[in-house]
């Protein structure tokens, strides 16, 4: 009896791998034995690829069901692998065949939570066909369990089968056509909407097809709620609903909504719940998604139970800036650049949520230094928890008529943490802000505009510091193949003033060119770097050396052909003249000593007599 056993399984071994007819392909079960599971259509699927199982669960016991899951039963492969590998053992086999591949997670629960007795819920089942099944009709094993908490956990309550279809895929890939079950994800790639009373709140919603596979008639209805704590938006409207006719795989729409903040509603975030009902396939059956989209009020502030309580005495999250970078890494006046900050929540415990970072400038009379040109200046970060970080950027303007100097910008930040609501802090960052230097020359005189070699001629000319910042240590230099190569040192050139260049060039060789000259005018910033070279040119003329004769015995002579001018045409008269008033005058001199001297004997006379 047990060798007979043995070569019946065996023979079933066979047969499944190897007969031409589809020996592992069985009769279609009657759905109405099932106790909760129901499928409207057949699903079919190729070998190879992904099938989706749409299924509705009912639950007609009377009683509500607690932590309801389905999934696939295990005992069916299990049964099959033991027939199979351990042929020596007296295993009772059924015969039947588990069409799936089998990963670790193919037997997980498919949570379904809580059904009320009476109603019905839909859900879908997705695995990978084998490869190496025949074509034909399939029982898949459902074991549905209450009261399950985990992925693989759960009370017994049912086992139940579906018919499916399988055809053999032509060529099979080894992805699979249809990878996953139908999602969708709100709100990717866009900031939070923000609105403030009384205004009308208009904002869009991106959907986004997450799986691989269209969306057919597809319903996005947004949940309402009478309650102001929970929907903040006047219900003015009796459907919110968005139809689209299909949405394909990875394909965002984005969904415009136009609504009235309520009068009585708290600033803060909301979270929308929206049910997006939708068919896999143009005659598939409805299914549903629901998602949760967050929307941002400024109204009134809402008092807090806890005012009366120190705030030392409640525990807050601790956020800081972990540090940033501009892009460009330096920032000049009057020019845009992006700025990134890294925002971490220093707390070892404790989470903060509904985060607002508001960016305050420092100002210069009375104008913000920083400034944006398109969007706020505010920036939401739903949630930060203990130890993470989180990177937010804004771009910024500096003032193109501040000082070159560090300023200062202001983190405003306004969270939750979950035993303090509302908590404000700031942080202050040092941005420092360059500004472009600037230059120009006067007019550059050249005395004379043409000289001869190893002459010289001066050129003088100012240069005007046109910008906001000191020019250090200013030289000039003057570069020529006629020339003696210069270099004049100017200084310091403080914001709107000017400094003179006084230079004296040699000429050294005749001027084979044009007789440009180049004038290279550098500077040093506040860290010694030197700029690059600001040129200008001017045109100076080399001549050949001048030559002069060495013979000098005859320079006192005159050409005899050439009449005598100035003192020589006159000197026949003059020296005679000057002769004559010399004489005169040494007469003169005489005669008026001979007399002083008579009058004085005279006088000395008349004092003897006297006596």
């Amino acid at each position: 009896m047990y060798r007979v056993k043995r070569k019946i399984v065996w023979l079933l071994a066979v047969l499944m791998v190897a007969s031409s007819i589809p020996a592992t392909a069985f009769a279609q079960y009657d759905l109405s034995k099932n106790t909760y599971i129901d499928v409207k259509k057949t699903p079919s699927g190729k070998t190879g690829e992904n099938i989706t199982i749409n299924m509705v669960f009912t639950n007609n016991t009377g009683s509500d069901l607690e932590d309801v899951a389905v999934r696939f039963d295990r005992d069916i492969p299990e049964q099959e692998y033991r027939a199979t590998e351990d042929a020596e053992e007296t295993t009772t086999y059924t015969g039947s065949v588990f069409p799936f591949e089998i990963s670790s997670n193919t037997f997980d629960n498919k949570k379904l939570g809580k059904v009320k007795s009476g109603s019905s819920k839909t859900f879908s089942l997705t695995a990978r066909i084998r490869r190496d099944v025949s074509e034909g009709y399939y029982l898949v094993p459902l074991e549905v369990v209450t009261d399950a908490k985990k992925k693989d956990d759960g009370a017994h309550a049912s086992y139940e089968k579906v018919n499916i279809w399988i055809t053999k895929s032509s060529a099979t890939t080894s992805s699979g056509a249809n990878e996953g079950t139908i999602s969708f994800e709100l709100g990717e790639d866009q900031s939070t909407p923000f609105g403030t009373y009384p205004e009308v709140m208009n904002f869009n919603m991106n959907v986004r097809n997450s799986s691989s596979l269209t969306a057919f008639d597809v319903n996005v209805r947004m949940g309402v709620n009478q309650d102001s704590t929970k929907f903040p938006f006047d219900i003015n409207d009796g459907n919110y609903t968005k139809h689209y006719d299909r949405i394909g795989g990875g394909e965002t729409i984005s969904v415009p909504y136009s609504m009235m903040i309520r009068k009585d509603v708290y600033s803060g975030y909301y979270p929308i719940v929206f049910n997006i009902e939708y068919r896999d396939s143009t005659d598939g059956d409805i299914q549903k998604s629901e998602e949760t989209f967050y929307v941002k009020v400024q109204n009134k502030d809402k008092e807090e139970e806890t005012k009366e309580f120190n705030a030392n005495d409640r525990t807050k999250a601790r956020i800081v800036v972990d540090g940033f970078e501009t892009n460009p890494e330096k920032v000049y006046a009057g020019e845009e650049f992006e700025l990134t900050l890294h925002m971490k929540n220093a707390s070892e415990s404790v989470t903060a949520s509904n985060i607002l970072f508001n960016l305050e400038s420092e100002k210069v009379t009375e104008s913000a230094v920083f400034t944006t040109d398109e969007g706020s200046s505010s920036i939401v970060v739903n949630t930060l928890g203990a130890g993470q970080t989180a990177d937010i950027k804004v771009k910024l303007r500096a003032g193109a008529w501040v000082d070159q100097r560090t300023y200062g910008l202001t983190i405003n930040e306004k969270y939750d943490s979950p035993e303090f609501k509302n908590a404000e802090e700031k942080i202050t960052v040092n941005i420092p802000v360059k500004q472009v230097a600037r230059l120009n020359t006067g007019t550059i005189d050249i005395m004379p505009e043409s000289i001869a070699a190893g002459s010289e001629t001066n050129i003088m000319f100012p240069v005007n510091n046109t910008g906001k910042v000191l020019l250090y240590n200013v030289m000039v230099a003057f570069v020529g193949d006629s020339i003696q190569q210069t270099t004049t040192y100017i200084g310091n050139i403080k914001p709107g003033e000017t400094g003179n260049v006084d230079a004296m060039i040699t000429g050294t060789t005749p001027t084979a060119d044009d007789g440009k000259i180049k004038i290279l005018i550098t500077y040093e910033d506040e860290n010694g770097v030197v700029s690059d070279p600001i040129e200008k040119e001017v045109t100076l003329m080399v001549t050949e050396q001048e030559e002069t004769g060495t013979d000098t015995g005859d320079m006192g002579e005159l050409p005899a052909d050439v009449q005598p001018t100035g003192f020589a045409k006159y000197s026949k008269i003059l020296v005679p003249a000057a002769g004559v008033l010399i004489a005169a005058g040494a007469g003169a001199a005489i005669f008026f000593w001979k007399r002083r001297k008579k009058k004085k004997l005279a006088a000395e006379e008349e004092l003897n007599d006297e006596i």
